[in-house]
């Protein structure tokens, strides 16, 4: 029996297939090989311009992923999925919020369906926050059609924009939904438990926020790359990053890294995504300092895609300047961004 062999075709679909299995497993390098070889075979398939776009963009690769994404709607003007992706990286981590906003009013003119609609609006909402522009923000947002969703990531979006907007109100039933439809929702019990924070339910504020808790360590993103070993020595380049003013306050402390705080101390209202804790602070009438200082790698690399020295170097700053205000000013952390800026 003659052997067949797989068309071009076929080869290339198959390529693309194992990149999609290979990202929903984590295998980011995986995907990106895969992506390779279809892109090598077909560079005038938008589809495949999405995918590799996609996968940079999961690899920290984001202004290579925006030009992949921008080729794919070049080959299909119609392409709404590879222009709602380039607007997630335009937000987060580019920060452009001009080409998103300008990104998500071309999807406009191809969306038919109401899921898709919020997604892209919601989209929106975010730039328009970014910018500052609340009232925009509010604008986009009552033009999301009111559902409700069948799509849980939806129904959090809408109460995560709400929230984001001071509406606890209107955010706690989008959130609620989200978490009847998919229990392990991380995001859904953490923006749940900011809302009841807002009206001061400290006990259902803590319930919330040991969920969303254990749901990150359950279905949280993968560490990233680096070696325990080698993430420690990013704590330690840090901290040497530190300018003098700052560094003394937490001179000789007991660095302890971890994934996300602890659940005792998320139970006592400590907030399970900070990436920083300080502890073991001076009594009053003593010099300011703090003992110990935990650093929580989950909660760093949420902080989106960048050198870890520096994010982490970020995080000590900003909670030295939430527990020492009066010492830790804005000139303070102007002088360590310029420091971890020339360390590179």
């Amino acid at each position: 029996m003659a052997s067949r062999t797989k068309s071009p075709m076929d080869q290339m679909s198959a390529h693309v297939d194992r990149a999609w299995d290979r990202m929903a497993a984590g295998d980011i390098a995986g995907a990106l090989r895969s992506a390779e070889k279809a892109l090598e075979m077909d560079r005038e398939n938008p589809e495949v311009q999405n995918l590799m776009g996609y996968v940079l963009a999961a690899e920290g690769r984001a202004e290579e992923a925006i030009e992949h994404y921008r080729q794919a709607i070049e080959l299909d003007e119609s392409f709404v999925e590879a222009m709602l992706n380039a607007t997630e990286v335009l937000l987060f981590p580019l920060r452009d919020w001009d080409a998103a906003i300008a990104m998500v009013e071309q999807a406009l003119e191809w969306i038919e369906e109401d899921a898709e609609l919020a997604d892209a609006l919601l989209l929106q909402v975010d730039a328009h926050l970014g910018k500052g522009s609340r009232d925009d923000a509010e604008r986009v947002l009552r033009r999301v059609p009111k559902g409700p969703f069948e799509n849980a990531g939806i129904e959090v979006a809408l109460g995560r924009a709400w929230f984001e907007l001071g509406r606890a109100d209107e955010a706690e039933p989008r959130l609620e939904r989200a978490i009847a439809l998919e229990p392990d929702l991380a995001d859904a019990h953490y923006y749940l438990g900011l809302c009841r924070e807002q009206r001061k339910d400290m006990a259902g504020m803590a319930v919330a926020f040991l969920r969303a808790r254990d749901a990150d360590l359950r279905t949280g993103l993968p560490l990233g790359p680096l070696s325990p070993s080698e993430f420690e020595d990013r704590v330690r380049g840090a901290i040497e990053s530190i300018p003098e003013t700052l560094a003394k306050l937490i001179d000789g402390a007991f660095v302890i890294v971890g994934d996300v705080p602890g659940a005792e101390v998320v139970a006592e209202g400590v907030d399970p995504r900070i990436p920083v804790l300080l502890d073991g602070l001076s009594q009053e009438g003593e010099p300011p300092k703090a003992s110990r200082v935990f650093v929580y790698r989950r909660n760093v690399e949420r902080f989106g895609v960048g050198e870890p020295k520096d994010l982490i170097a970020q995080a000590i700053i900003d909670e030295l300047r939430h527990t020492f205000p009066e010492l830790a000013t804005g000139t303070a952390s102007e002088e360590i961004v310029g420091s971890t800026d020339e360390a590179n």
